[in-house]
């Protein structure tokens, strides 16, 4: 058994209000030298046996149709 993760992150250019929060509530709990916060997610796919071209592909497309919304998010894939 093996794992890809999938992150998912707005896209630079698209408005992240949950981060702006978080990185508001830094300041007045104490955490200083926070300018910035993006709030993401994180998706971990199991997959049956090793990750080859043909399943890091599949879960590729999952990603793009399923995990993100291509229009305003990226996403990043890693094997673990």
């Amino acid at each position: 058994m093996a794992r890809v993760v999938v992150d998912v992150m707005l896209k630079p250019e698209i408005l992240d209000p949950q981060g702006q929060a978080i990185a508001g509530a830094c300041g007045r709990l104490g955490f200083t030298g926070v300018s910035e916060v993006r709030q993401g997610k994180r998706f971990e796919v199991e997959v049956d046996g090793e990750v080859d071209d043909a399943k890091l592909a599949d879960v590729r497309r999952m990603a793009e149709t399923l995990l993100a919304n291509p229009v305003i998010e990226d996403f990043s894939l890693r094997v673990e």
